[in-house]
């Protein structure tokens, strides 16, 4: 969607969506806003709830059925587990993506690693292509006119056009830019708290033999789960910034992640949308 700046404060009931890279500061910005007046849609508290529940839940309830004690009760459905998501606490959703490596060390094989990151991509693309329903069922049922999507981080990598037409036709798409020390910043964060992500499977087959063969391991089973998080997430990170880019240059717009922190209600948050289309 493209429009001036005039006609975005003559829009009646705005919509639109955050994209960017995780930790740059989307959903920050969305909790600035009040709660009143805008609906926050959390693309992946949506795919954790609705579209990776079960799965979620399996992969607990996997983990569980190891302890002696629990395996009596869940098989004697004594006991009742499920994951507790909130907008502000996803850590079920990275959990099952799981990490490749080493089964000892909790890592996952090859084949159960892309099973689990072909669920995680379908789930992000459903919850995106929801977008529109919500926008229309949040206005009816609750009354709210401004619509904010909060999308994760892997959407650039999702590859399904169609997707991206539908947030263009239906939210005005905004794309936070990162700075160089914040580019640093991601980057060294993720080396020492190395977290699970969605790849493409095309980078995850390009990176995995390079990593494997720069580090001397002959199989998956071999490496350490961590390790490869580690260190292919600078190339992942500047793999995706083209690709947001290209998204804002065709569909949206681009905000500084800098200019963020002069935000503080919505009114900063519209002229800073209007500084954008400007």
């Amino acid at each position: 969607m493209k429009m001036s700046p005039g006609a975005f404060l003559e829009w009646e009931g705005k919509r639109i969506t955050l994209l960017g890279m995780s930790g740059v500061g989307k959903t920050t910005l969305a909790n600035k806003l009040p709660r009143h007046s805008w609906f926050h849609y959390s693309g992946d508290y949506r795919i954790g709830t609705r579209y990776l529940d079960e799965p979620i839940s399996d992969n607990i309830k996997l983990q569980a059925m190891e302890v002696p004690f629990l395996r009596e009760l869940l098989q004697l459905d004594s006991i009742y587990i499920r994951s507790n998501i909130t907008i502000d606490n996803l850590t079920p959703v990275s959990s099952f993506l799981g990490k490749l490596g080493n089964s000892a060390q909790g890592g996952l094989s090859l084949d159960e690693f892309k099973r689990r990151q072909d669920l995680h991509r379908q789930a992000e693309i459903n919850a995106m292509r929801d977008v529109p329903e919500f926008i229309r069922k949040v206005d009816a049922i609750y009354g709210y006119k401004n619509f904010i999507n909060d999308g994760g981080g892997s959407v650039c990598e999702l590859d399904d056009p169609e997707t991206l037409k539908i947030l263009a036709e239906h939210t005005l798409i905004i794309y936070i830019r990162t700075s160089v020390e914040l580019d640093q910043l991601l980057i060294n964060r993720a080396k020492s708290h190395p977290k699970p992500l969605y790849y493409r499977e095309a980078f995850l087959d390009e990176q995995l033999p390079a990593f494997m063969a720069e580090r001397g391991y002959g199989a998956v089973d071999q490496i350490p789960p961590d390790e490869f998080v580690a260190w292919v997430f600078p190339k992942l990170f500047r793999a995706r910034i083209p690709r947001y880019e290209s998204i804002a240059s065709e569909l949206g717009y681009t905000v500084d992640a800098g200019d963020l922190g002069a935000v503080s209600n919505d009114a900063d948050f519209i002229n800073l949308i209007c500084d954008a289309l400007a």
